[in-house]
Parts: C-alpha cells; sequence; structure tokens
C-alpha cells in the first residue's frame, strides 16, 4: 500500500526525466507563446499538459513514446490555434472572446455586469487597485479576455485608442 518496489520507483524516475526533458524541448520548439497565459484557451492547454504529464510519470499504462505523442499534440493543437487566431479574426473571436467594457465614462454598464457576472464593488476595487479613489476618475473598466479588470484613466489628451477593441454600449 505504501510501497510498491524499488521497480515502480525507478520507473517513475526514469519515465519523470525523460518526459520531463520532452515536455521542455517540445516548449522550446513551440515558443514562449504555448505556456502564456493569456486566456481561459492558454489557461486549458498549460493544465492538460500538466495533467499529460501527471499520468506519463504515474500511470504504467501510459508508455512514455504515448506520453510524448499526446504532449506533442496538445503542443501543436495550441500551436495551430493560436496561429490560426492570428491570421483568422473569426478564430480568435471564437477562441479567446472579446475584451468587455464594464464602466464607461464614470457610468456602470449594467447589462456588461450581469453578462460578465462580475460586480460594481470588483470594478471598485480594480479601479482602487490603479491607484485612483473615484469612479469618475476611470474613463473605462474593461473585462479583458484573461480575466482581469484593465482601468482606462481619464486624461487630458483623450486619447483613448487602446479602447478600439473592446465592444460596449454607453450607458
Amino acid at each position: 500500500m505504501f510501497f510498491n518496489g524499488w521497480e515502480n520507483l525507478f520507473r517513475t524516475l526514469i519515465v519523470g526525466l525523460l518526459a520531463y526533458a520532452v515536455l521542455v524541448i517540445f516548449l522550446r520548439l513551440s515558443g514562449n507563446r504555448t505556456l502564456s497565459k493569456m486566456n481561459a484557451f492558454d489557461l486549458i492547454v498549460t493544465v492538460a499538459l500538466g495533467s499529460t504529464l501527471a499520468t506519463i510519470l504515474l500511470s504504467k499504462q501510459v508508455a512514455l513514446a504515448e506520453g510524448a505523442l499526446a504532449l506533442g499534440l496538445l503542443i501543436f493543437l495550441q500551436y495551430a490555434i493560436t496561429w490560426l487566431s492570428v491570421r483568422k479574426r473569426w478564430v480568435k473571436k471564437l477562441v479567446t472572446g472579446e475584451p468587455l467594457m464594464l464602466l464607461y465614462r464614470g457610468e456602470f454598464l449594467t447589462q456588461a455586469l450581469h453578462k460578465a457576472r462580475v460586480t460594481q464593488d470588483e470594478v471598485r476595487a480594480a479601479i482602487r487597485s490603479n491607484g485612483l479613489s473615484s469612479v469618475a476618475d476611470a474613463h473605462a473598466v474593461i473585462l479583458e479576455t484573461d480575466g482581469s479588470l484593465s482601468v482606462v484613466k481619464e486624461s487630458d489628451e483623450h486619447d483613448h485608442s487602446s479602447l478600439k477593441d473592446v465592444r460596449h454600449s454607453s450607458p
């Protein structure tokens, strides 16, 4: 129950070292984007890679070659989807969604808050964490595709070109 023999420990050690090496090589070949947490899709791939590595390490039914193929397949699919999403807007929209404006010119966008399941208190907390003391000091608050809240400060120049891709409606 607590110890199944040296053979199992030896297998875990050898397969673990080799699977880890394979994963590192595949990740280096695929580029930095593979492990970025830019959106929910990227997070899912990262979790799937970790789960696959754990299965390779601990399951005798999964051979190292099968595990390496599974890791390679996940990395290839992530690479292919991100490659397509950079070139095809509809793929990007399908995979990552779009940022959503929750507050605009000091006014909460109630429909957007309900759709995003975000409270006004959470928006206020994001405003405070950006060093603003008033909701009126925020030009906009956006729910990004990675789940974070971005605060665009009100400025004298009123150059808010970073809001070009954000879906919103006036309050």
